[in-house]
Order: structure tokens, then sequence, then C-alpha cells
């Protein structure tokens, strides 16, 4: 339909058996597969999607080319999914990366496929050896502001740390280095004073007990000789097929990509943006960014607030209201009642959440328009994402892409619904974000659009 001059997409809706655009039936799309894929298995990460659903992907939307190899794009690349299955499949592949953590992995992992997988062991050896003689008497230092409400480490823990940190400086090859810090990071939180729930919070908030001790190098030994296996897997699986893809990891926003990304270089991208639901990346990933170095100040991760799509709730809650920068009738009248909904709560009420919400429109208007320049003709567009339920008031941002994209010229293929439940709790029962009753129920949708 159409109000007031601005076009409202009529989504053709398709179901989770099969892509009645391509005739193409979609496999599992949820993230928790990959904990079962070599290489894509290295990292816990809060959300994202499969492996398999970035094949299927490729294999129902990506064209042939006779005079360059195609180029796959995501431009919230995560922990790497889409670039190592684009890559795997013979295509190169371009990733943005704000979060300096994930983009480590990305870069880690896009490297695998040509990486010296003999000197890797021979550098796993030597650490083996090293953990055992001396590795708890390594001087060290904590980095200098990260601080938490208790000790992230305990005292026996933060010196086997140190002692691991001790090693990683001997490592002369930037690449067996990173392997390791990686791999340090993915294991790190398991034996601290804090645990994923799925935010970061003290063990003791969610009910558990202190970690006193642990054997910190056996954990990180036991996560980089999976890496090594998987690597060797990778390389011997590559043999005999076409070259694998190059690729490219930026880290940076997006929305700055037009200094780096060539006009009509992509014919494919596979994406997720964060979605509406607060989810503090930064905040959650702070332990691995300071003690890998990746930052050192906490004016770092401000930084990294403000460049996140919708930024966070805590960092808009207080501005006067924001406005939306595009024309759409119906969401300024949800604004509008979100604002009026326990008002007297401020910036804890209607009126912060719904600054939260219009920065995050706002920004997802712009990383579209930033994105079409870089398509090619035809090229064609794959947004996972999720619907949001926030004071009572249910966000269809699969429908509002929809009705973004329409407005800025490329045509809508389809929305495929992907899973009609999905895990969200806090987004909807928190008592600073539950507002009224709503009967919507959370789902993930893959909104699918292209470049004319």
């Amino acid at each position: 339909m159409a109000r007031d001059g601005v076009a409202s997409a009529t989504l053709p809706i398709l179901s989770t058996d099969t892509n009645a655009a391509t005739g193409f039936r979609f496999r599992d799309s949820a993230f928790m597969e990959n904990r079962d894929i070599p290489v894509h298995r290295w990292i816990p990460w809060i959300a994202g999607f499969s492996a398999t659903f970035v094949e299927d992907c490729m294999t129902a939307f990506l064209p042939r080319r006779s005079d360059r190899r195609s180029c796959v794009l995501d431009p919230f690349a995560g922990v790497g999914t889409t670039l190592v299955a684009a890559i795997a499949a013979g295509h190169d592949a371009v990733g943005f990366e704000i979060n300096p953590y994930a983009a480590l992995a990305c870069k880690v992992k896009v490297d695998s496929a040509r990486l010296n997988v003999a000197l890797l062991e021979s550098y796993c050896t030597q650490y083996a050896v090293f953990s055992k003689n001396g590795s708890r008497t390594c001087p060290g230092t904590r980095p200098i502001e990260f601080q938490t409400r208790i000790p992230f480490f305990s005292d026996s823990i933060e010196r086997q740390v140190f002692g691991f940190q001790s090693f990683l400086a001997s490592i002369k090859d930037r690449t067996v280095a990173d392997i390791f810090r990686l791999a340090f990071g993915a294991v790190m939180v398991s034996f601290s004073n804090y645990s994923y729930e799925p935010s970061l919070c003290s063990r003791p908030g969610a009910g558990k007990p202190l970690i006193d001790d642990a054997d910190v190098h056996g954990c990180i030994l036991k996560r980089l000789q999976n890496m090594a296996h998987d690597i060797r897997w990778l390389q011997d699986d590559l043999k005999g097929k076409p070259l694998p893809g190059v690729g490219k990891v930026h880290e940076m926003s997006f929305m700055e990509s037009r200094s780096v990304l060539a006009p009509a270089s992509v014919d494919l991208v596979v994406t997720s943006p964060p979605y509406m639901n607060n989810y503090h990346y930064v905040r959650s990933t702070r332990p691995q960014m300071f003690w890998l170095g990746l930052v050192s100040q906490r004016a770092a991760l401000r930084k990294l607030e403000h460049e996140n799509i919708g930024k966070y709730w805590q960092t808009v809650r207080d501005a006067e209201p924001v406005a939306l920068e595009f024309r759409h009738p119906e969401l300024e009248d949800l604004l509008r009642d979100m604002r009026a909904t326990r008002a007297s709560e401020g910036a804890y009420g209607g009126p912060g959440w719904a600054n939260y919400v219009a920065t995050y429109l706002n920004d997802s208007f712009k990383f579209l328009s930033v994105l079409k320049p870089s398509l090619a003709r035809g090229g064609t567009v794959v947004i996972v994402i999720g619907n949001s339920i926030i004071q009572g008031h249910e966000i269809k941002l699969e429908q509002t892409l929809a009705d973004m994209a329409i407005q800025l010229g490329y045509e809508l293929v389809a929305v495929e619904t992907l899973r009609t439940k999905r895990v969200g709790a806090s987004i909807t029962k928190s008592t600073v974000r539950r507002g009224g009753k709503s009967q919507a129920t959370l789902h993930e949708s893959a909104v699918i659009i292209r470049k004319r």
C-alpha cells in the first residue's frame, strides 16, 4: 500500500521450505550449526547464520561471470562466516567489521587456506613444552584501563595468562601469532570470573562460583590443536579443486566503505546486521579487546559504540527526541506511540527506547543507501534480520527493510521466513524494556533485494 506518497511493500512471503523465487530449498540458517563445522567453529558468537545458509545463497543468487571472479560481500562480517564460505567456493570475498576482536577472527579465518600449518604445529609443540617449564612465574601487567567489578582472573589464572603472553611475544611469524591470540580470545572467558548469559556478566551474578584455578595453557593448547587440525583439513579438502578465492577484511565501518570498495564490484551480499535487541557487542567483547591489546583506552570503546548500527540504547537514550531521516508515516506513528509509553520513566521508558529505535532505523536506511553503488547490476542482497518487541511495540524489521529498499529503487525479490521462533527474552521481559503486553513473537527472516 502507499500512504502520503511513501511506498509500503506488499511482501512476497516465502515459506521456510522452498524459495519460490528460485525453486531452491534453504537449509537451517541458525548460527549454532557452525559449532560443528571446521574453521567456522573456532569462535563462539552470539548471532549470525550458518555456513550452509551462505552456501545456499551463493547457489541460488550468484550469477556466473566470465569477465572476473564473482565477489561476495558481508558489510557486517562478524567472525567471518560469509567470507570463509565464499572463499572456499572459489569466489572473492570482502568484509567490513568495526569490532577489532571479530575482525581478527575474520582475518585469521580468511588466511587459513594459505597458512603454513606445519609452522603453526611447530609453535604449538614449543608452547606445550613452555607451559610445563616456568610458565607460572612470568611477569606481566593487566591492561591499565580494563576495569571490572570483581577481578576478571583469579591470581593463579592470571599468572598463567602472563605466561601465555610471554610466549606469544616470542612468536616471530605474525600470522601464527594472530592464531595464538585468537585461540586465547576464544577460551579466556571460560576460565575467568565472568560468563556469557548471553551478555557478559560476573559468574556470581549468574549464580555460578568463582574460578580459583584452571589449566589455562591446556585450554589454549586444545583450541590451538583443533584450529591446526581444521586448517590442515581445509587445505587437504581444497586440493584438486579450483583455487580458493581471495579475501579482504576491512576493520572499519561499512558506512565509510566507498573509500575502499569499487563501484559495481559486488555480485552478492549475505549479511546480518546487529539486531534491534540492544545486545552490546562492545561490552561483551571488552575482555578480548583489552587483553589482546586490540584497544588500550576506554575512549576507543566509546568510538565503537557510536559506529555500531543503531548505536546502543545507553548512548542515545538521553538525547533530544530523534526523528526519522526518511519518510515513513507508519513508523512515525509507532515512534509517537512508543514515546508515550511509560513516558514518566524518561530515558528508561518509551522516550529513551524510541530514540534507540529511530537511530537504528536511520542507520539501516543509510546502510542500504551506501550499499547500492557497490552492487553490480543484478547484484542480490540477502539480509537476515529479526523483528523486535520494545516497550510492548512490535517493530517488523523485515517489512521495514523492504519498504526502505523500495524507496531507494531496489527490486524486492522476496522475504523468506527462516525461523518462526527465536530466543530473545531480554528484549521483551526486562523491566526497563517491556512496556505493555504484545501478542507478537520473535521470528527471523531473510529480506532478499536486487539492484535493477
